[in-house]
């Protein structure tokens, strides 16, 4: 009997071992997996910041709809101006910010000083900021592009808005912006004017063109609008590094820039999967303007016009996915 019970009492004990066993497999597999979800505490949801203009917007689109449809994530958009974006990393509301325009005072402040965020390589689009008249004004003044020249076309700009003075165009005031500082140190007799937008600054664009009524104004590459309508960009005093060090003596063009990715460094620790999507997320300005095309002209949601590019460009987008 003592030795039928001791068989009997080891083959129980073997057999929970196993089921112990066995759950704590699938117990640590899902664990590991909720874990690297992201940084919303083990969901599966990313917290992406959402920028106001359509080619981050194009972007965001691609990422989000891959998250869901190729890894099973969430994406909740997080809409706000570029250095609110990065208080989110701060805050524990924003994961990751797909396109940085440089901004050396927010990296100095969020991932040197604070050690809440670091740079998760750049996203392949090439930046480009300044000044900007319709083609039709350089046809007809040849010189306009010249900076210096902008002087003795002043009247030329004037508006209600800017009285006796020239008026320069400008889009949202959270924009990347040195142009109040560069006016005034050039000593160019011109008004900054907000127009609030990116689709105020396309509007007055297209009607500058299809009117041909002078217009000088802040805009940027990428850009689906260049895709329809020409627009030429003024000389400034070239760019050299440093001269836009302290924007209160600033009186350079803006630099080239290679745009960048930032992510929290909770998300780059446990971000798992999503945060290796995001990390080899790397394409083309002629990729996003394709994206921003189709959004702002073609008025498809940002879904469709995502879904639209996935399915015809699998080739670019198969070496995000990980392992």
């Amino acid at each position: 009997m003592r030795s039928d019970m001791r068989i009997r009492l080891l083959t129980g004990v073997l057999s929970l071992a196993l089921v112990m066993t066995a759950c704590s497999g699938g117990s640590s597999s899902g664990s590991s997996d909720a874990a690297g979800a992201g940084a919303a505490g083990g969901s599966k949801t990313v917290r992406m910041a959402i920028n106001p203009w359509i080619g981050y917007e194009a972007s965001a689109a691609v990422v989000d709809y891959l998250l869901e449809h190729e890894l099973g994530y969430k994406v909740e958009k997080i809409e706000s101006g570029e250095a609110d974006s990065w208080k989110g990393f701060e805050k524990g509301t924003v994961d990751v910010v797909l396109e940085n325009w440089a901004h050396p005072e927010l990296k100095k402040e969020f991932i040197e000083q604070k050690k809440v965020a670091v740079t998760a390589g750049e996203n392949g689009n090439k930046g480009v900021i300044g000044w900007y008249v319709p083609e039709w004004m350089v046809k007809k003044y040849p010189d306009i592009t010249d900076w210096h020249n902008l002087v003795k076309y002043k009247d030329l700009f004037k508006t209600d808005k800017s009285g006796n003075l020239g008026q320069y165009l400008a889009g949202d005031k959270s924009f990347v912006t040195n142009d109040e500082a560069l006016i005034r140190n050039l000593h160019l007799p011109y008004k900054v004017v907000y127009s609030g937008s990116e689709d105020a600054l396309i509007a007055a664009a297209r009607k500058a063109t299809e009117n041909e009524t002078p217009l000088l104004m802040y805009f940027y590459e990428p850009q689906w609008l260049f895709n329809q309508l020409k627009l030429v960009k003024i000389n400034l005093p070239p760019y050299a590094i440093g001269c836009d060090a302290d924007v209160k003596t600033v009186k350079c063009d803006y630099p080239p820039y290679l745009l960048d990715k930032i992510v929290s460094v909770k998300f780059a620790k446990s971000g798992g999967k999503a945060y290796e999507l995001i990390k080899n997320f790397v394409w083309t300005n002629d990729d996003q303007n394709a994206v921003a095309f189709d959004m702002a002209e073609n008025k498809m949601s940002a879904e469709n016009a995502a879904r639209k590019w996935v399915e015809a460009n699998k080739i670019v987008w198969q070496d995000w996915i990980p392992a």
